[in-house]
C-alpha cells in the first residue's frame, strides 16, 4: 500500500512540473539597440552622458519593467555603466525610447587612451551590455550589442 502511495505522488510531482512549465509562455528577449549618445555639460565633475536605447518588445504581451542595468565597453574596457527604474512598460509589438544617464569610468578610459597611441587600428569596438528585470514571471532578459566606429 506505501509503494502505490509512493508512485502517486511522484506521479502528481511530475504532471504538477509538466504543468508549469507549459504555463512559462515563449518569451523573446526585448531588442535593445543604441539610439544616441551625447555628451552632457560639465559642472566641474566627471563628465555624464545621455544615453538614449531604443527597446522593442516582439511579444504579444507587455512588458511592466521594473529596471534595467547597462555598460558599455570600448576596446574591452568597460567605460560606463548605469541603472535605472524609469522605464515605461513595454507594449506588445512597440518601441520605446529610454533615456539614461551615465557616469564615464576615469581609470578604464586613461588604460583605453594609453592603449590608442599604440594601436594602429582606426575602429574602436564596442558593446553594450543590458540586463532588464520585469514585474510578474517574466524571466530577467539579458541583451548584448556589438560594433565598432572609428574616430574619423
Amino acid at each position: 500500500m506505501k509503494r502505490s502511495s509512493l508512485h502517486c505522488l511522484w506521479l502528481a510531482m511530475l504532471v504538477l512540473a509538466t504543468g508549469c512549465a507549459a504555463l512559462r509562455p515563449d518569451i523573446d528577449p526585448p531588442k535593445v539597440s543604441l539610439e544616441s549618445f551625447n555628451a552632457l555639460p560639465s559642472s566641474g565633475g566627471a563628465p555624464r552622458f545621455e544615453i538614449s536605447l531604443r527597446i522593442a518588445n516582439p511579444n504579444k504581451q507587455a512588458f511592466d519593467v521594473t529596471g534595467i542595468s547597462y555598460g558599455v565597453e570600448i576596446q574591452g574596457k568597460e567605460l560606463i555603466t548605469g541603472v535605472t527604474n524609469e522605464v515605461p512598460v513595454l507594449q506588445p509589438y512597440s518601441e520605446e525610447i529610454v533615456t539614461l544617464e551615465a557616469g564615464l569610468q576615469l581609470l578604464p578610459l586613461l588604460r583605453l587612451l594609453a592603449t590608442l597611441g599604440k594601436d594602429a587600428s582606426d575602429s574602436l569596438d564596442y558593446r553594450l551590455t543590458a540586463k532588464i528585470d520585469f514585474n510578474g514571471f517574466v524571466p530577467t532578459q539579458r541583451i548584448e550589442e556589438t560594433g565598432s566606429f572609428t574616430l574619423n
